[in-house]
């Protein structure tokens, strides 16, 4: 899916452009390695590649170097490190406004990282900022690129949706991948189209296209041994077999898709996938196919879930402004204000960064809303289903949080099934935002299927207590307490605001 061509190099001597085009081949041939199944191979090669930036590249070429190693380092696990490449690239660019292909390139890996993280909301303004900027660029191999990533988030995003709208989001696909395929012919770029258009047609139920191009799709990607186009292609056939009531062949292709997702080291495939094919063993009867199916979902939520556990969302930007700050925060510090549990702040990082927060809201003139969010019955939960799975639903809920906050939004856990959430808006605004985004949440938990995590036990609500305005962030939340309290007393799954006595 790598382009082949060089990223705009704007001002560069011919041996820079040519010591930068032998970095991105390097970087294209660990993206094949990875692709195929080959993690050894891969990391061996990235190791040699590591410590090799070409010196004097414009900017954003630097960064688009930068952030394709941090992706090969994300598909390779090796979280640290993504982390730190992407911080390095975006820390030398984030003051310049994107334009042109290395732009493009640069914006969406950094989407790609983003969506990996748990930031689905940042990570799909991100592929769509990229394909705006990738339009003001003269490679269309990276135009075709940023088309295939955002329409690919689309796709994920529809088959999550309500039917009326995933319909919606699935055409939106079909037409920025129909474009793509009109730029490039041949290779992985337009491979990852043609697997992606696939899937966004067996969406809208063009089922005979569909299966044609999931078809072309294997056809291509076998000799290459690219598993991850493969793991795509017998997905689309499981989705149209399955709607043709062909469960079994259903099933085998799904379980094949699942197989290909997991030698590439992407959870997210492997979850939906293995979700799909547990819900066709279901249909068909086959209920230890469908626990195998779970268990393969479980373990990928999970390894997802572990990964979270990093912090990466907000050691991401911590990393970037230790870079731009000489690191002048140590590994042990961070460490020392994370919640090892949920990968959140914990609370002495709450009380450290919340004060900072609420003078840049004063200074700034934004309004500061506290919300304090508590886990109803959750003694309940551990005693049903074991305290194993009561520390899995704390980290679910803590993935639904950053899902329902924004990247700049201070998350924590407070203490065993306490969390406080800190945020700001504009103070000309009159919108109650903290009531939104407490209620949004609320409902978040209360909707969410909890059956991989908790089987049929008791599944768990929130209450929250919500305060806003000027202040400490003590004063903040003892109002938020003070509601919390008023929510419980209510009845619990619910939320409300601090009333002054």
């Amino acid at each position: 899916m790598e382009s082949g061509t060089v990223l705009g190099q704007d001002g560069l001597e011919p041996g820079d452009e040519l010591a930068a085009t032998e970095a991105l081949r390097a970087d294209r041939e660990i993206r094949m390695l990875i692709d195929a199944g080959r993690t050894g191979a891969a990391n061996a090669l990235f190791d040699q590649l590591l410590a090799k930036v070409p010196p004097n590249l414009a900017p954003w070429t630097r960064a688009a170097i930068l952030t394709r190693r941090a992706v090969s380092a994300w598909r390779l696990r090796r979280i640290p490190l993504a982390l730190e490449l992407v911080a390095e690239g975006w820390s030398d660019i984030d003051i310049d406004h994107p334009r042109g292909s290395s732009a493009a390139d640069t914006l969406g890996r950094l989407g790609y990282l983003l969506e990996g993280i748990g930031h689905r909301h940042a990570a799909l303004d991100v592929a769509r900022v990229a394909v705006e900027v990738a339009r003001t660029g003269d490679d269309v191999e990276i135009l075709a690129h940023s088309l295939q990533n955002l329409a690919g988030t689309l796709n994920f995003r529809a088959a999550e949706q309500p039917p009326a709208e995933a319909a919606a989001t699935f055409r939106e696909a079909i037409a920025l991948l129909e474009e793509g395929l009109t730029l490039v012919e041949g290779g992985r770029i337009h491979l990852a189209l043609t697997a992606a258009h696939g899937a966004s047609l067996a969406g809208v139920g063009d089922l005979d296209r569909a299966e044609h191009t999931a078809r072309r799709t294997l056809e291509a990607a076998a000799p290459e041994d690219n598993r991850w186009a493969m793991s795509v292609g017998n997905w689309v056939l499981a989705t149209v077999r399955r709607a043709q009531g062909r469960l079994t062949e259903a099933a085998d292709h799904a379980r094949s898709a699942v197989h290909d997702a997991e030698s590439v080291n992407d959870p997210s495939l492997v979850q939906r996938y293995s979700q799909d094919l547990a819900d066709i063993c279901h249909a068909s009867g086959d209920f230890a196919g469908e626990a195998d199916a779970l268990r393969r979902n479980i373990g990928a939520r999970r390894t997802a879930v572990e990964t979270l556990q990093e912090g990466l969302g907000q050691a991401l930007e911590q990393r970037r402004l230790a870079i731009r700050a000489q690191r002048l925060a140590t590994a042990a510090q961070e460490a020392a204000e994370r919640d090892p549990l949920t990968g959140l702040a914990n609370r002495l990082g709450l009380e450290r960064a919340a004060p900072h927060m609420l003078h840049h809201a004063a200074t700034a003139a934004r309004h500061p809303w506290l919300l304090l969010i508590d886990v109803d019955w959750f003694k309940a939960v551990n005693d049903a289903a074991g305290h194993a799975a009561g520390d899995a639903a704390l980290r679910e809920i803590a993935a639904i949080l950053r899902t329902e906050c924004r990247v700049g939004d201070l998350i924590a856990r407070w203490a065993g099934d306490e969390f406080v959430v800190l945020l700001t808006h504009p103070a000309t605004e009159e919108e109650a935002v903290g009531h939104a985004v407490a209620d949004r949440i609320r409902t978040a938990v209360d909707t969410h299927d909890w059956t991989a995590v908790l089987g049929t036990a008791q599944h768990p609500t929130v209450s929250v207590g919500v305060a806003d305005g000027p202040g400490t962030f003590e004063r903040l939340f003892a109002n938020a307490d003070t509601a919390l309290y008023t929510a419980k007393r209510k009845g619990r799954n619910r939320v409300e605001p601090f009333e002054q006595p």
